[in-house]
Protein backbone atom coordinates (compact mmCIF):
# COMPACT_ATOMS: atom_id res chain seq x y z
CA UNK A 1 0.00 0.00 0.00
CA UNK A 2 1.20 3.57 -0.67
CA UNK A 3 0.86 4.37 3.04
CA UNK A 4 2.01 7.95 3.72
CA UNK A 5 2.55 9.00 7.37
CA UNK A 6 2.70 12.68 6.35
CA UNK A 7 -0.96 12.57 5.32
CA UNK A 8 -1.93 11.10 8.69
CA UNK A 9 0.04 13.81 10.48
CA UNK A 10 -1.76 16.42 8.39
CA UNK A 11 -5.07 14.94 9.55
CA UNK A 12 -3.95 15.14 13.17
CA UNK A 13 -3.04 18.79 12.80
CA UNK A 14 -6.30 19.59 11.01
CA UNK A 15 -8.38 18.01 13.79
CA UNK A 16 -6.37 19.88 16.40
CA UNK A 17 -6.99 23.14 14.53
CA UNK A 18 -10.72 22.39 14.50
CA UNK A 19 -11.19 21.28 18.10
CA UNK A 20 -8.14 22.25 20.13
CA UNK A 21 -4.91 20.57 21.07
CA UNK A 22 -1.37 21.17 22.19
CA UNK A 23 -1.23 24.87 21.30
CA UNK A 24 -4.54 25.75 22.99
CA UNK A 25 -6.26 24.87 26.24
CA UNK A 26 -6.47 21.25 25.14
CA UNK A 27 -8.70 19.10 22.99
CA UNK A 28 -12.44 19.70 23.16
CA UNK A 29 -13.78 16.55 21.48
CA UNK A 30 -15.92 15.31 24.38
CA UNK A 31 -18.39 12.77 23.03
CA UNK A 32 -22.01 13.80 22.49
CA UNK A 33 -21.06 17.45 21.95
CA UNK A 34 -20.97 19.76 18.92
CA UNK A 35 -17.18 19.79 18.69
CA UNK A 36 -17.06 16.00 18.67
CA UNK A 37 -19.47 16.13 15.74
CA UNK A 38 -17.22 18.70 14.03
CA UNK A 39 -14.17 16.43 14.33
CA UNK A 40 -16.16 13.48 13.04
CA UNK A 41 -17.37 15.49 10.08
CA UNK A 42 -13.77 16.16 9.03
CA UNK A 43 -12.93 12.45 9.26
CA UNK A 44 -16.02 11.41 7.32
CA UNK A 45 -15.24 13.85 4.54
CA UNK A 46 -11.77 12.34 4.21
CA UNK A 47 -13.25 8.84 4.27
CA UNK A 48 -15.69 9.77 1.51
CA UNK A 49 -12.75 10.83 -0.67
CA UNK A 50 -11.45 7.25 -0.57
CA UNK A 51 -14.66 5.95 -2.13
CA UNK A 52 -15.48 3.98 1.01
CA UNK A 53 -19.07 3.18 1.92
CA UNK A 54 -19.80 5.16 5.11
CA UNK A 55 -22.38 4.04 7.64
CA UNK A 56 -23.27 4.40 11.31
CA UNK A 57 -24.42 1.64 13.62
CA UNK A 58 -27.04 1.59 16.37
CA UNK A 59 -24.54 2.67 19.04
CA UNK A 60 -23.35 5.74 17.13
CA UNK A 61 -20.10 4.20 15.88
CA UNK A 62 -19.04 5.38 12.40
CA UNK A 63 -17.95 2.71 9.93
CA UNK A 64 -16.47 2.90 6.43
CA UNK A 65 -15.96 -0.06 4.11
CA UNK A 66 -13.75 -0.77 1.14
CA UNK A 67 -15.18 -4.00 -0.23
CA UNK A 68 -12.65 -6.67 -1.16
CA UNK A 69 -12.48 -9.38 -3.79
CA UNK A 70 -12.50 -12.20 -1.23
CA UNK A 71 -13.91 -13.23 2.11
CA UNK A 72 -12.96 -11.82 5.49
CA UNK A 73 -12.81 -8.30 6.93
CA UNK A 74 -9.89 -6.51 8.55
CA UNK A 75 -10.94 -3.64 10.84
CA UNK A 76 -8.77 -0.62 11.63
CA UNK A 77 -9.83 2.18 13.94
CA UNK A 78 -9.90 3.96 17.27
CA UNK A 79 -11.89 6.93 18.64
CA UNK A 80 -12.18 10.66 17.92
CA UNK A 81 -13.57 11.71 21.31
CA UNK A 82 -11.38 13.18 24.04
CA UNK A 83 -11.51 14.08 27.70
CA UNK A 84 -12.11 17.79 28.48
CA UNK A 85 -8.95 19.83 27.84
CA UNK A 86 -7.29 16.66 26.64
CA UNK A 87 -4.41 15.90 24.31
CA UNK A 88 -4.09 16.19 20.56
CA UNK A 89 -3.08 12.52 20.06
CA UNK A 90 -5.19 10.35 22.38
CA UNK A 91 -7.55 8.35 20.17
CA UNK A 92 -7.13 10.48 17.05
CA UNK A 93 -3.65 9.11 16.30
CA UNK A 94 -5.37 5.78 15.73
CA UNK A 95 -8.10 7.45 13.69
CA UNK A 96 -5.50 9.17 11.49
CA UNK A 97 -3.60 5.91 11.04
CA UNK A 98 -6.74 3.97 10.20
CA UNK A 99 -7.88 6.67 7.77
CA UNK A 100 -4.51 6.47 5.99
CA UNK A 101 -4.87 2.68 5.75
CA UNK A 102 -8.13 3.21 3.87
CA UNK A 103 -6.57 5.87 1.62
CA UNK A 104 -3.62 3.67 0.79
CA UNK A 105 -5.80 0.60 0.28
CA UNK A 106 -8.08 2.50 -2.08
CA UNK A 107 -5.14 3.83 -4.10
CA UNK A 108 -3.69 0.32 -4.43
CA UNK A 109 -6.88 -1.03 -6.04
CA UNK A 110 -9.42 -3.59 -4.87
CA UNK A 111 -8.14 -5.24 -1.69
CA UNK A 112 -8.12 -9.04 -1.32
CA UNK A 113 -10.55 -8.76 1.61
CA UNK A 114 -12.88 -6.08 2.93
CA UNK A 115 -11.13 -3.33 4.88
CA UNK A 116 -13.32 -1.59 7.46
CA UNK A 117 -12.65 1.62 9.37
CA UNK A 118 -14.36 2.35 12.69
CA UNK A 119 -14.57 5.43 14.91
CA UNK A 120 -15.97 4.12 18.18
CA UNK A 121 -18.29 6.46 20.07
CA UNK A 122 -17.47 7.60 23.60
CA UNK A 123 -14.35 5.64 24.38
CA UNK A 124 -13.44 8.11 27.11
CA UNK A 125 -16.76 8.24 28.96
CA UNK A 126 -15.90 11.82 29.91
CA UNK A 127 -19.44 13.17 30.03
CA UNK A 128 -21.32 10.30 31.68
CA UNK A 129 -18.46 8.36 33.35
CA UNK A 130 -19.09 5.23 31.26
CA UNK A 131 -16.02 4.44 29.15
CA UNK A 132 -15.91 2.22 26.03
CA UNK A 133 -19.57 2.84 25.24
CA UNK A 134 -19.49 2.19 21.50
CA UNK A 135 -17.03 -0.69 21.52
CA UNK A 136 -18.73 -2.46 24.45
CA UNK A 137 -22.04 -2.19 22.58
CA UNK A 138 -20.36 -3.89 19.63
CA UNK A 139 -18.79 -6.54 21.88
CA UNK A 140 -22.09 -7.20 23.64
CA UNK A 141 -20.70 -6.54 27.13
CA UNK A 142 -22.62 -3.29 27.59
CA UNK A 143 -25.78 -3.57 29.70
CA UNK A 144 -28.18 -0.84 28.48
CA UNK A 145 -30.42 -1.10 31.55
CA UNK A 146 -27.52 -0.01 33.76
CA UNK A 147 -26.98 3.18 31.78
CA UNK A 148 -30.43 4.65 31.28
CA UNK A 149 -30.35 6.84 34.39
CA UNK A 150 -26.75 8.05 34.14
CA UNK A 151 -26.57 11.85 34.21
CA UNK A 152 -23.92 14.39 33.33
CA UNK A 153 -22.86 17.25 35.63
CA UNK A 154 -25.79 19.34 34.35
CA UNK A 155 -28.31 16.64 35.24
CA UNK A 156 -29.02 15.57 31.66
CA UNK A 157 -29.85 11.87 31.30
CA UNK A 158 -27.67 9.75 29.03
CA UNK A 159 -30.71 8.20 27.40
CA UNK A 160 -32.11 11.60 26.47
CA UNK A 161 -28.77 12.89 25.16
CA UNK A 162 -28.24 9.78 23.06
CA UNK A 163 -31.66 10.21 21.49
CA UNK A 164 -30.55 13.65 20.30
CA UNK A 165 -27.84 11.88 18.31
CA UNK A 166 -30.28 9.30 16.90
CA UNK A 167 -29.12 6.58 19.28
CA UNK A 168 -31.76 4.58 21.13
CA UNK A 169 -30.25 2.93 24.17
CA UNK A 170 -32.51 -0.10 23.81
CA UNK A 171 -31.12 -0.78 20.33
CA UNK A 172 -27.36 -0.35 20.84
CA UNK A 173 -26.48 -4.05 21.14
CA UNK A 174 -27.56 -4.55 17.54
CA UNK A 175 -24.24 -2.92 16.63
CA UNK A 176 -22.60 -6.28 17.34
CA UNK A 177 -23.50 -7.46 13.86
CA UNK A 178 -20.72 -5.21 12.51
CA UNK A 179 -18.14 -7.78 13.60
CA UNK A 180 -19.62 -10.49 11.37
CA UNK A 181 -16.84 -11.75 9.12
CA UNK A 182 -14.09 -9.89 11.00
CA UNK A 183 -10.74 -11.68 10.99
CA UNK A 184 -8.59 -8.98 12.61
CA UNK A 185 -8.67 -5.62 14.37
CA UNK A 186 -5.64 -3.30 14.52
CA UNK A 187 -5.41 -0.11 16.56
CA UNK A 188 -2.66 2.50 16.84
CA UNK A 189 -2.41 4.58 20.02
CA UNK A 190 -0.02 6.60 22.10
CA UNK A 191 1.32 4.71 25.11
CA UNK A 192 -0.01 7.25 27.65
CA UNK A 193 2.82 6.21 29.93
CA UNK A 194 6.60 6.58 30.30
CA UNK A 195 7.94 3.11 29.45
CA UNK A 196 8.92 3.54 25.80
CA UNK A 197 10.36 7.02 26.28
CA UNK A 198 12.36 5.95 29.34
CA UNK A 199 14.00 3.23 27.25
CA UNK A 200 14.70 5.54 24.32
CA UNK A 201 12.19 3.73 22.08
CA UNK A 202 9.74 5.19 19.61
CA UNK A 203 7.35 2.26 19.07
CA UNK A 204 6.21 -0.87 20.87
CA UNK A 205 3.86 -3.79 20.28
CA UNK A 206 1.03 -4.26 22.78
CA UNK A 207 0.46 -7.80 24.04
CA UNK A 208 -2.86 -7.10 25.74
CA UNK A 209 -4.64 -4.96 28.31
CA UNK A 210 -4.16 -5.52 32.01
CA UNK A 211 -6.78 -6.91 34.33
CA UNK A 212 -8.19 -4.63 37.00
CA UNK A 213 -9.37 -5.27 40.55
CA UNK A 214 -11.02 -2.19 42.04
CA UNK A 215 -12.18 -2.30 45.67
CA UNK A 216 -13.29 -0.07 48.51
CA UNK A 217 -11.98 -0.91 52.00
CA UNK A 218 -14.21 0.10 54.95
CA UNK A 219 -12.14 0.28 58.16
CA UNK A 220 -14.20 0.52 61.37
CA UNK A 221 -12.75 1.46 64.74
CA UNK A 222 -13.70 3.97 67.43
CA UNK A 223 -13.72 7.74 67.29
CA UNK A 224 -12.11 9.20 70.40
CA UNK A 225 -10.62 12.40 71.77
CA UNK A 226 -7.22 13.14 70.19
CA UNK A 227 -5.81 14.57 73.40
CA UNK A 228 -6.99 12.13 76.04
CA UNK A 229 -6.74 8.76 74.26
CA UNK A 230 -3.31 7.07 74.58
CA UNK A 231 -1.77 5.82 71.34
CA UNK A 232 -1.71 2.19 72.48
CA UNK A 233 -5.41 2.27 73.36
CA UNK A 234 -6.67 3.77 70.13
CA UNK A 235 -8.67 2.03 67.42
CA UNK A 236 -7.43 4.35 64.71
CA UNK A 237 -8.82 3.43 61.29
CA UNK A 238 -6.63 5.85 59.40
CA UNK A 239 -3.49 4.20 60.76
CA UNK A 240 -4.83 0.81 59.66
CA UNK A 241 -5.57 2.19 56.20
CA UNK A 242 -2.22 3.98 55.96
CA UNK A 243 -0.26 0.86 56.87
CA UNK A 244 -2.26 -1.08 54.27
CA UNK A 245 -1.53 1.59 51.67
CA UNK A 246 2.21 1.29 52.27
CA UNK A 247 2.00 -2.48 51.91
CA UNK A 248 0.19 -2.04 48.58
CA UNK A 249 3.36 -0.48 47.17
CA UNK A 250 5.33 -3.55 48.23
CA UNK A 251 2.73 -5.84 46.65
CA UNK A 252 3.08 -3.98 43.35
CA UNK A 253 6.88 -4.19 43.46
CA UNK A 254 6.88 -7.91 44.30
CA UNK A 255 4.68 -8.77 41.34
CA UNK A 256 5.79 -6.14 38.82
CA UNK A 257 2.25 -4.80 38.75
CA UNK A 258 0.63 -1.55 39.82
CA UNK A 259 -1.43 -0.72 42.91
CA UNK A 260 -3.02 2.65 43.54
CA UNK A 261 -4.81 4.20 46.49
CA UNK A 262 -7.13 6.58 44.69
CA UNK A 263 -8.33 8.26 47.85
CA UNK A 264 -9.07 7.87 51.55
CA UNK A 265 -11.77 9.57 53.62
CA UNK A 266 -11.94 9.51 57.40
CA UNK A 267 -14.65 10.49 59.86
CA UNK A 268 -15.21 12.48 62.01
CA UNK A 269 -12.59 14.23 59.90
CA UNK A 270 -11.49 16.80 62.49
CA UNK A 271 -8.03 17.28 63.96
CA UNK A 272 -9.18 16.75 67.53
CA UNK A 273 -10.66 13.27 67.00
CA UNK A 274 -9.20 9.82 66.30
CA UNK A 275 -10.73 8.58 63.01
CA UNK A 276 -13.41 6.03 63.85
CA UNK A 277 -14.07 5.13 60.24
CA UNK A 278 -11.95 5.29 57.08
CA UNK A 279 -12.83 4.35 53.53
CA UNK A 280 -10.04 3.72 51.05
CA UNK A 281 -10.29 3.24 47.26
CA UNK A 282 -7.87 0.71 45.80
CA UNK A 283 -7.02 -0.16 42.19
CA UNK A 284 -4.75 -3.12 41.28
CA UNK A 285 -3.65 -4.06 37.75
CA UNK A 286 -1.62 -6.80 36.08
CA UNK A 287 -1.42 -8.46 32.68
CA UNK A 288 -1.43 -12.00 34.17
CA UNK A 289 -4.69 -13.24 35.67
CA UNK A 290 -3.09 -15.54 38.27
CA UNK A 291 -0.71 -12.82 39.41
CA UNK A 292 -3.57 -10.34 39.71
CA UNK A 293 -5.47 -12.84 41.84
CA UNK A 294 -2.43 -13.20 44.09
CA UNK A 295 -2.06 -9.41 44.37
CA UNK A 296 -5.67 -9.07 45.44
CA UNK A 297 -5.30 -11.85 48.03
CA UNK A 298 -2.23 -10.16 49.49
CA UNK A 299 -4.08 -6.85 49.71
CA UNK A 300 -7.00 -8.49 51.53
CA UNK A 301 -4.62 -10.21 53.95
CA UNK A 302 -2.73 -6.96 54.59
CA UNK A 303 -5.93 -5.00 55.23
CA UNK A 304 -7.20 -7.61 57.68
CA UNK A 305 -3.83 -7.87 59.47
CA UNK A 306 -3.30 -4.14 59.92
CA UNK A 307 -6.92 -3.59 60.90
CA UNK A 308 -6.57 -6.22 63.64
CA UNK A 309 -3.25 -4.80 64.84
CA UNK A 310 -4.88 -1.37 65.22
CA UNK A 311 -7.91 -2.79 67.03
CA UNK A 312 -10.19 -2.27 64.01
CA UNK A 313 -12.16 -4.35 61.56
CA UNK A 314 -12.31 -4.08 57.79
CA UNK A 315 -14.91 -4.95 55.17
CA UNK A 316 -14.00 -5.06 51.48
CA UNK A 317 -16.40 -4.06 48.72
CA UNK A 318 -15.76 -5.03 45.10
CA UNK A 319 -16.42 -1.99 42.91
CA UNK A 320 -15.39 -3.32 39.51
CA UNK A 321 -13.16 -5.92 37.91
CA UNK A 322 -12.10 -7.05 34.49
CA UNK A 323 -9.86 -9.94 33.51
CA UNK A 324 -6.63 -9.33 31.61
CA UNK A 325 -7.34 -9.38 27.89
CA UNK A 326 -4.49 -10.89 25.85
CA UNK A 327 -4.14 -9.99 22.20
CA UNK A 328 -3.74 -12.47 19.36
CA UNK A 329 -0.29 -14.16 19.24
CA UNK A 330 -0.22 -14.28 15.44
CA UNK A 331 -1.06 -10.59 15.08
CA UNK A 332 1.45 -9.73 17.80
CA UNK A 333 4.19 -11.40 15.75
CA UNK A 334 3.12 -9.52 12.61
CA UNK A 335 3.18 -6.22 14.49
CA UNK A 336 6.55 -7.01 16.11
CA UNK A 337 8.01 -7.83 12.71
CA UNK A 338 6.74 -4.54 11.30
CA UNK A 339 8.11 -2.56 14.25
CA UNK A 340 11.51 -4.27 13.91
CA UNK A 341 11.65 -3.56 10.19
CA UNK A 342 10.77 0.12 10.64
CA UNK A 343 12.66 0.96 13.85
CA UNK A 344 15.23 -1.79 14.37
CA UNK A 345 13.83 -2.36 17.88
CA UNK A 346 11.46 -4.93 19.33
CA UNK A 347 9.70 -4.02 22.58
CA UNK A 348 6.48 -5.63 23.76
CA UNK A 349 4.46 -4.23 26.64
CA UNK A 350 0.97 -4.47 28.13
CA UNK A 351 -1.45 -1.56 28.16
CA UNK A 352 -2.40 -0.24 31.59
CA UNK A 353 -5.31 1.84 30.27
CA UNK A 354 -8.21 0.05 28.62
CA UNK A 355 -8.94 0.66 24.94
CA UNK A 356 -11.62 -0.14 22.37
CA UNK A 357 -9.26 -2.91 21.21
CA UNK A 358 -9.87 -4.71 24.51
CA UNK A 359 -13.61 -4.87 23.88
CA UNK A 360 -13.08 -6.20 20.35
CA UNK A 361 -10.63 -8.81 21.65
CA UNK A 362 -13.21 -9.99 24.21
CA UNK A 363 -15.42 -11.16 21.34
CA UNK A 364 -12.72 -13.46 19.99
CA UNK A 365 -11.79 -11.30 17.01
CA UNK A 366 -7.96 -11.44 16.70
CA UNK A 367 -6.65 -8.08 17.90
CA UNK A 368 -3.38 -6.19 18.30
CA UNK A 369 -2.27 -2.65 19.10
CA UNK A 370 0.83 -0.61 18.28
CA UNK A 371 2.00 2.12 20.68
CA UNK A 372 4.02 5.24 20.02
CA UNK A 373 5.98 6.79 22.86
CA UNK A 374 4.45 9.54 25.02
CA UNK A 375 6.50 12.56 26.05
CA UNK A 376 7.02 12.44 29.83
CA UNK A 377 4.31 9.78 29.93
CA UNK A 378 1.65 12.50 30.01
CA UNK A 379 -1.83 11.98 28.56
CA UNK A 380 -5.35 13.30 29.15
CA UNK A 381 -3.84 16.79 29.38
CA UNK A 382 -3.05 19.59 26.95
CA UNK A 383 0.69 18.85 27.47
CA UNK A 384 0.25 15.43 25.84
CA UNK A 385 2.77 15.06 23.02
CA UNK A 386 5.06 12.69 21.11
CA UNK A 387 8.09 13.59 19.00
CA UNK A 388 7.06 13.89 15.36
CA UNK A 389 9.74 11.40 14.30
CA UNK A 390 8.27 8.86 16.75
CA UNK A 391 4.78 9.43 15.35
CA UNK A 392 6.11 8.87 11.83
CA UNK A 393 7.78 5.61 12.84
CA UNK A 394 4.68 4.40 14.68
CA UNK A 395 2.50 5.21 11.67
CA UNK A 396 4.91 3.42 9.32
CA UNK A 397 4.97 0.31 11.50
CA UNK A 398 1.19 0.33 11.85
CA UNK A 399 0.68 0.76 8.11
CA UNK A 400 3.09 -2.07 7.33
CA UNK A 401 1.40 -4.39 9.84
CA UNK A 402 -2.04 -3.54 8.44
CA UNK A 403 -0.85 -4.19 4.89
CA UNK A 404 0.49 -7.62 5.84
CA UNK A 405 -2.67 -8.56 7.72
CA UNK A 406 -4.94 -7.40 4.88
CA UNK A 407 -3.06 -9.39 2.27
CA UNK A 408 -2.64 -12.37 4.55
CA UNK A 409 -6.37 -12.36 5.33
CA UNK A 410 -7.29 -12.04 1.68
CA UNK A 411 -5.24 -15.07 0.64
CA UNK A 412 -6.06 -17.29 3.61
Amino acid sequence: MPFDPSRALADLRAIADLTGGRDTGGARRVCWTDEWVKARAYVQAELAATGAQIDRDEAGNVWAYLRGSGDGMVIVGSHVDSVPNGGWLDGVLGIAGALEVLRATSEAGTPPCTVAFVDFADEEGARFARSLFGSSAVSGFLVPEELADLRDRDGQRLEDVLRGYDVEISEVLKAGSRLDGAVAYLELHIEQGPVLESEGLAVGTVVGTVGVERLRAHFSGQAAHAGSTPIRQRRDTFLAAARTALELREIALRHDGVCTVGGATSTPGVVTAVPGRTEMLVDQRHIDADTLTAMKAEFVAAAERFAAEEGCTVELEQIWRIEPIPFDPGLIEIARSAVREVTGTDRTLPSGPLHDAAEVARTGVPTVMVFSSSTNGISHAKEEDTPIEHLELALQAYGLAADRVIHGAGTA
